[in-house]
C-alpha cells in the first residue's frame, strides 16, 4: 500500500489474501476484523468484545473541529466541544460531524490523522464523518457550508426547479464522489420535508411544496449518494426530518423555542409522509427527526426526538423502518461558550426535564444515536443504575456498527490526499455544477405582450448593474456607474428576510416575505425610472407583486452565478426551470395559508411549475 495514504506508516497487512488493519493483538484475526465473513457475524463478534463504554460512545454524534493545516483540533470551541483526542480515546466517540472544512487535501489528511487516533483504542473502532451539504452557492448554515472547494451547484430547491431525476443522482454521485475523497461517509441530507408554509427559513434545503416532485427527488438523491445498496464506494444519507419539518406554525422554525410547534390545521400530516416513504423505499439508512412538537394530532406533544409515538410507532412499527435513527442536534445540552449560553438545547415539550431523563425519553422513544452531543456518561449511567437495559442499548449499536461495515471502514478507513485533490471540484464537476446552474434558472416575466419580449438582449445598450460583479458584467455588454447614463438596468436580489438577533438566528432567514421601506420604494424607483431585467434568489417565495409588474423583465434563480444569470439574460441558455413552490400575492394571502397544505396561496402572482422560455 503507498504510505501517502496516511503520510505516515502504512496502517494494513497482507496476509493469506486477507486485508486487515494491525492491531498489535500477537497476529489473531479477530472474527470482525475478517472481510470474508458475513457482516452480520463481523457486528455480533465485534458487539460481543465491547463494554459498555464503548458502546455508550457509539451513541453520540457531536461537532468535531479541524486546523488548516490538517492537525487535529485540540483547542475548546463552538465547534469542538472538547479536545479531539478526549473524545475519541476517552470519551470512545467515533461519528463526528464537520462544520467547517479545510482545503481538500488538508481534509484528507486531517481524516487519517483521526482515523489513526481511533486505531490507537482498545477495538480500533474506525471513526465515520459527517457533513451537511457542501455544494450549494449559498453559505448560510440554515442551508448548508457553501464557501469551499467542492463543485458550486444550485441549492436543492433549484434541483427541484429543473425537474430531472437524473440530474440529481448525477448531482448525488458527483457529491458523493468529492465526500468520499475527503473522508466524510455520511450525508446529513436530503430534506424530505415539505415546503408548504411559505415563511419557513430552510425552504432552500427542501424540494419545495408538492409531495410527488418532493418524493422522485429525494429517491434520485439517496440512489446517488448511496447507490443500489449501501457499500464501501457509497456515502449513508441520513434523510430529514421526520415526519416532515414544513408545517411550522406561522412559518418560524423549531431550532429557536419561539418556533417550536408543528401544526396542522388542514389536517394533512399524512401528506407529509409521502417524501420519507420514497427515501425508505430507496433504502435511506439513516433517518433523523426533527426539533418541533406536533399540536392537534393524537400524538405525544413533545419534540420529535423524544416522541415515542413517532419514532417507535410510526418510523418503526408502520413504515418498518431498521436503520440508524439520530436526533437532531443538540436535544440534551444547552451549547456554552465563555459560560454564556449562544444556543438553547432544542428539547420542546421535555424542559423541565434534567439532562438525563431527556437522554432516558429519547433512548426509550427509540432513537439510536444523539447528534451534536458528546455525554456518553450518562448511558453508562442510566445502564448501571437499571433505568435502561443493556439489550436495549445493544440495539442501536448493533445499527451503528452494520453501517460501518456496510461502508467497509474497518477494512479501509483512510483515504489518499492526492485523490482528494484530483477529485473535489474537479473540472468537470465544475463545469456540471455550473450547468445545473442555468438550467435551474426561471424565467417568470419577458416583457408586456408577446410582441414587448426584452430577452434574450441582443442590441448592445450602456447597462446599469446592482448585485452582480461588475468584471463579470463587463464580459456581456457596456456597463456604466448609474441608472443616468443608462438605458437598461440588470439588478440582482435576495429574497427578503426580517433579521434576527442572536448567534444561529442572524443565519435564519425568516418573517415576512416582501421588501420594506425604504428598499421597496428604492427598487420601485429604479423600475419606474429605466427598463430594468430583475434575477431575485428564491430562498423562500418572496412576496413581489409590484416589482413583477413595473420590472422588464424578471427571473428566479436558487442559487446561481453571476455569469450564469447574465448567459440566460443574454441568451447564450435557454431558460427551462419551473417553479417549485408558489409565489403569493401578498403577506395577507400567506398568512391565510394553512402550514400544512400545499397550493393554497389565493391568487398567486405565479403559480406553481411556472415558468417561461424563449
Amino acid at each position: 500500500m503507498d504510505n501517502r495514504m496516511l503520510g505516515t506508516e502504512a496502517p494494513f497487512l497482507t496476509k493469506d489474501g486477507i486485508t486487515f488493519r494491525d492491531l498489535n493483538k500477537n497476529g489473531r484475526l479477530d472474527p470482525y476484523e475478517d472481510p470474508r465473513r458475513p457482516i452480520e457475524e463481523r457486528v455480533a463478534d465485534l458487539l460481543s468484545q465491547m463494554t459498555l463504554e464503548e458502546k455508550a460512545g457509539l451513541m453520540f454524534h457531536p461537532p468535531v473541529a479541524m486546523n488548516a493545516d490538517g492537525s487535529l483540533a485540540e483547542e475548546i470551541a463552538p465547534f469542538n466541544q472538547a479536545a479531539t483526542s478526549e473524545m475519541v480515546q476517552k470519551r470512545l466517540i467515533n461519528h463526528f460531524n464537520v462544520y467547517e472544512v479545510a482545503q481538500p487535501r488538508q481534509m484528507a489528511e486531517w481524516h487519517n490523522r483521526l482515523q489513526k487516533l481511533a486505531e490507537s483504542t482498545r477495538l480500533g473502532i474506525p471513526v465515520t464523518i459527517s457533513s451537511d451539504p457542501l455544494h450549494t452557492l449559498n453559505s448560510s448554515p440554515a442551508v448548508g457550508l457553501g464557501d469551499s472547494a467542492f463543485s458550486k451547484w444550485p441549492e436543492p430547491i433549484g434541483l427541484a426547479a429543473v425537474r430531472d431525476d437524473a440530474l440529481v443522482r448525477e448531482f448525488a454521485d458527483i457529491a458523493r464522489q468529492e465526500y468520499l475523497a475527503v473522508g466524510i461517509r455520511t450525508a446529513l441530507h436530503p430534506m424530505a420535508d415539505l415546503a408548504t408554509e411559505p415563511r419557513w427559513a430552510r425552504i432552500a434545503g427542501t424540494f419545495g411544496e408538492d409531495a410527488e416532485l418532493s418524493s422522485r427527488m429525494v429517491a434520485a438523491y439517496i440512489r446517488g449518494f448511496q447507490g443500489e445498496t449501501l457499500g464501501p464506494q457509497s456515502v449513508a444519507c441520513m434523510t430529514k426530518h421526520f415526519p416532515g419539518g414544513g408545517p411550522q406554525k406561522d412559518g418560524e422554525d423549531p431550532h429557536f423555542y419561539y418556533g417550536k410547534d408543528q401544526v396542522y390545521p388542514a389536517n394533512n400530516f399524512e401528506y407529509h409522509l409521502i417524501p420519507f416513504q420514497a427515501a425508505f423505499n430507496a433504502g435511506t439508512a439513516m433517518i433523523m427527526p426533527y426539533y418541533g412538537r406536533p399540536l392537534g394530532l393524537p400524538l405525544e406533544e413533545v419534540g420529535f426526538g423524544f416522541n415515542k409515538d413517532v419514532i417507535t410507532g410510526l418510523l418503526r412499527g408502520k413504515y418498518g423502518f431498521d436503520g440508524v435513527i439520530c436526533t437532531d442536534w443538540s436535544l440534551i445540552h444547552d451549547i456554552v461558550v465563555d459560560r454564556q449560553v449562544v444556543m438553547r438545547c432544542r428539547c420542546w415539550g421535555v424542559e423541565d426535564l434534567s439532562a438525563e431523563e431527556r437522554v432516558l425519553k429519547a433512548v426509550q422513544a427509540g432513537v439510536d444515536q444523539f447528534g451534536g452531543e458528546s455525554c456518553p456518561e450518562i448511558i453508562v449511567q442510566l445502564v448501571k443504575s437499571g433505568q435502561v437495559d443493556q439489550a436495549r442499548i445493544d440495539e442501536s449499536v448493533r445499527r451503528l456498527l452494520r453501517d460501518k461495515f456496510r461502508l467497509g471502514l474497518f477494512d479501509q478507513p483512510f483515504v489518499d490526499p492526492q485523490v482528494a485533490v484530483e477529485v473535489v471540484g474537479n473540472v468537470d464537476f465544475r463545469a456540471k455544477g455550473e450547468l445545473a446552474q442555468r438550467r435551474s434558472i426561471v424565467l417568470l416575466k419577458n416583457g408586456g405582450a408577446q410582441s414587448d419580449t426584452i430577452l434574450p438582449l441582443q442590441e448592445e445598450v450602456p447597462i446599469y448593474v446592482e448585485g452582480i460583479d461588475r468584471e463579470v458584467a463587463r464580459q456581456y455588454g457596456s456597463i456604466v456607474t448609474s441608472p443616468a447614463e443608462a438605458k437598461l438596468a440588470i439588478i440582482r436580489l435576495d429574497c427578503p428576510f426580517q433579521p434576527r438577533e442572536g448567534l444561529l438566528e442572524s443565519f435564519f432567514h425568516a418573517g415576512d416575505l416582501d421588501f420594506k421601506s425604504p428598499e421597496r420604494e428604492r427598487i420601485l424607483a429604479l423600475l419606474e425610472r429605466i427598463p430594468t431585467i430583475v434575477d431575485i434568489h428564491l430562498d423562500r417565495p418572496a412576496v413581489i407583486p409590484e416589482i413583477a409588474k413595473k420590472c422588464a423583465a424578471l427571473l428566479a434563480d436558487f442559487g446561481a452565478s453571476d455569469a450564469a444569470v447574465l448567459d440566460v439574460i443574454f441568451g447564450k441558455f435557454q431558460p427551462s426551470g419551473k417553479l417549485p413552490f408558489e409565489l403569493p400575492s401578498s403577506m395577507e394571502a400567506v398568512r391565510k395559508q394553512k402550514e400544512d397544505l400545499p397550493h393554497d396561496s389565493e391568487n398567486p402572482v405565479f403559480p406553481f411549475g411556472y415558468g417561461l422560455t424563449y
